[in-house]
């Protein structure tokens, strides 16, 4: 997953407690090789490869329901949510520090656009250039696949956690909640809020994890895939929800749009959640738990 991962659950018996722990690292590996924008052999990949296909790729079920995800995100976000936006990401480097030039970025926003992938049943149809990036999705989806997957194994207390992404199996023993410490950004160790989980997931977005200064200016890499551009919104946003993956989703819609605009959509959902602006204020109602 590219990033820390850790689950907690109980159980009598040592031997059935490395099962669980094994199945449900097999599960995520699974999902890693699968989703991986980063592996060349992932079925992302051969996605990404047949873009201007004449044929097309045939999608599995799985993957479907991934893209019928990511179309409800983009219709409700306006555009600002869209997974074919890795042409966007590709060009620019974060780690080398420098912005790309106009005429790239018009020519990856020719080729980004959800409404401009064609179906023909389970066949999918890229425009040639266009690449699909499932961040923002996949890592949220896996949480939920564990948990569901440790509960059809019996398991009723436990907490995932996929580099801070969580997905609740169930409630602690005596039916406590868990409680789970947001990092507040640019601050080692320190905790911004704390929410209290017995279901569901909570998801984290920020602009604080890849980030660089040019001539004076800070670009992040939440990327506006309407305009090419760093968002220039919130600095951070947890989101919590019956779904790991409903959570980030809707955390990543929040950062993707302006700092009112994203403070708003927040409100709106009624979801518990926790923001900072960009002049280092937190707000919402989870920011005090």
């Amino acid at each position: 997953m590219g990033s820390h991962c850790e689950v907690q659950f109980f159980d009598d018996s040592r031997v059935y407690a490395k099962r669980l722990a094994k199945k449900l690292t097999d599960e995520a590996s699974r999902l890693e090789k699968k989703y991986s924008r980063f592996r060349s052999d992932s079925f992302l990949s051969q996605i990404n490869a047949q873009a201007g296909a004449k044929n097309g790729i045939e999608i599995d079920q799985e993957t479907l329901l991934l893209f019928d995800h990511a179309l409800t995100c983009y219709e409700q976000s306006e555009g600002l949510f869209d997974i074919t936006s890795g042409r966007l990401s590709r060009i620019w480097n974060f780690k080398g520090g420098q912005v790309p030039d106009q005429k790239l970025i018009a020519d990856a926003l020719e080729r980004t656009g959800f409404d401009k992938l064609n179906w023909h049943q389970s066949r999918l149809l890229i425009p040639e250039g266009m690449e699909i990036d499932f961040g923002g999705i996949v890592k949220e989806y896996a949480a939920d696949s564990l948990a569901r997957l440790a509960r059809a194994s019996g398991y009723n207390s436990g907490l995932l956690n996929l580099g801070g992404d969580f997905s609740v199996i169930g409630p602690m023993p005596e039916q406590k909640s868990w409680p789970i410490g947001i990092t507040q950004p640019d601050s080692t160790g320190s905790i911004m809020a704390t929410v209290n989980l017995s279901d569901g997931g909570l998801a984290s977005s920020g602009d604080y994890e890849r980030f660089f200064f040019f001539e004076g200016e800070r670009y992040s890499h939440i990327l506006n895939p309407k305009t090419g551009w760093p968002s220039k919104g919130l600095r951070a946003v947890s989101v919590a929800s019956h779904l790991c993956t409903v959570a980030g989703s809707m955390a990543s819609i929040a950062m993707l749009k302006s700092e009112s605009d994203g403070i708003q959509w927040l409100v709106d959902s009624s979801l518990p959640h926790v923001y900072m602006r960009q002049d280092g204020s937190i707000g919402g109602p989870s920011s005090n738990v």
